[in-house]
């Protein structure tokens, strides 16, 4: 128990970090060196594909070497990669490869999230598992905290202190980059050696089996109903996803709010991570008292309602700095007692035979109903502008309430 403590809160900080400067932290670069909102949409969309695809790529993992060998590589690859972003920032096609790079970073981190999970399920034991399950999604939480938090603070600091946006943000690429070989480095000397962690013997029986697995996952009940709820649940949350810092930084002749990048860190990365974070944990309690068929209309209301702030914002334009973070924190408070009954209703359709295979194959489905819409949302802010795209942003939510009404649901599931 005492040598978990040792690497189990490094590896999920390490698994956090990667994906939010992919998804989030991108975002905010591009805007800061002025890409525009359809592209910046566009492009940092097709960052989701490593973990759409993650399902297809994990028998690969598990027949390739230990779980081990690709947590210490894929953190070393990691930290080269975000050295390719920092260095390759100056030049004058920074978009197109600090773009590729962001790929590279994005596989790399989806590789490292199958190794990373199957080696805590190999080198613990059950009861060790279940005392350091809420430890790991701490960890996780902080590398969010730290990354479209501090990261981002930190980057407007040194914006205004060096009045050099693109050097501000090579230097804080420089510093991950560091982070990452130490990374790598620390969990090569630190992380056990299980007996069991062992390549797969077989790779014809691996895809045999991973065959069968795909098969009885789309035999399940309503599965076409199924598939378009994980799809559409936050069909409206991931247009808004990709706009919502970009509307922050824009200046106020466009619709923005023209905050810095400071004030962008800490509305999203403190006050808004906090109150994700408040709402996630109300709606896991809420949930195990009377279980997911009751709570989850409240809980689609409380995901895509509160997105109705944004609407409040571009046409208003506060200054106050109060008033904005108190409102980005309804509306994350609200996606995060929201996002419980999707992670609950994943968990439920995975239930039965190979259920965490099947886990695996709805997390990418959900990343696809990331991906999809978000590629489009730049170009219809674009379109539309701020005060009609946050409209439609609203609209979009109208899909997921229809479907949920045809779901499969058994109404004693997730209570205590």
């Amino acid at each position: 128990m005492k040598k978990a403590w040792s690497w189990i809160p490094t590896l999920y900080f390490a698994e956090g970090t990667p994906y939010i400067i992919v998804m989030t932290v991108s975002v905010i670069m591009y805007k800061r060196l002025g890409i525009s909102n359809a592209d910046i949409a566009f492009f940092t969309s097709w960052l989701y594909l490593p973990w759409v695809i993650k399902p297809l790529w994990s028998p690969v993992v598990d027949l390739l070497k230990t779980k081990r060998w690709w947590i210490v590589t894929t953190q070393f690859f990691i930290g080269a990669f975000l050295a390719g972003v920092a260095l390759t920032i100056p030049g004058n096609s920074f978009f197109q490869y600090t773009m590729l790079f962001f790929w590279l970073i994005a596989f790399s981190s989806a590789t490292h999230d199958i190794s990373a999970d199957g080696f805590y399920m190999i080198a613990l034991k059950e009861k060790e598992q279940s005392f350091f399950i809420g430890i790991r999604s701490t960890f996780y939480r902080f590398a969010m905290l730290a990354g479209q938090g501090l990261l981002v603070i930190f980057a407007g600091q040194l914006e205004e202190h060096f009045d050099n946006i693109r050097l501000a943000w090579q230097i804080i690429f420089g510093i991950v980059t560091v982070l990452f070989v130490l990374f790598s480095l620390y969990h090569k000397l630190i992380l056990p050696k299980p007996a069991n962690d062992k390549p797969a013997g077989s790779s014809e029986n691996l895809l045999k089996e991973f065959a069968a697995t795909f098969i009885l996952f789309f035999k399940k009940e309503k599965i076409v109903v199924v598939i378009a709820f994980i799809l559409f649940y936050r069909f409206g949350e991931a247009q808004l996803a990709k706009l919502a810092a970009p509307f922050m930084l824009d200046g106020k002749e466009v619709g923005g709010l023209a905050l810095s990048t400071t004030d962008v860190g800490f509305i999203y990365g403190t006050v808004g991570l906090i109150a994700l974070m408040l709402g996630g944990i109300l709606g896991g309690a809420v949930a195990s008292k009377k279980g997911l068929k009751y709570w989850i209309y409240w809980m689609l209301i409380a995901i895509n309602i509160p997105d109705a702030v944004y609407i409040y914002l571009s046409y208003v334009q506060p200054e106050s700095l109060t008033v904005i973070s108190a409102l980005v924190a309804l509306e994350q408070f609200g996606y995060g007692f929201g996002f419980t009954a999707f992670m609950l209703y994943m968990i439920y359709v995975s239930e039965g035979e190979r259920k965490t295979a099947h886990y695996a194959i709805a997390t990418g489905i959900m990343a696809l109903g990331m991906m999809l819409p978000g590629m489009f949302s730049g170009m219809m802010q674009e379109a539309l502008g701020y005060k009609l795209f946050f409209v439609w942003v609203l609209i979009a939510t109208i899909p997921s309430f229809i479907i949920t009404k045809f779901i499969p649901l058994d109404p004693e599931f997730g209570k205590k």
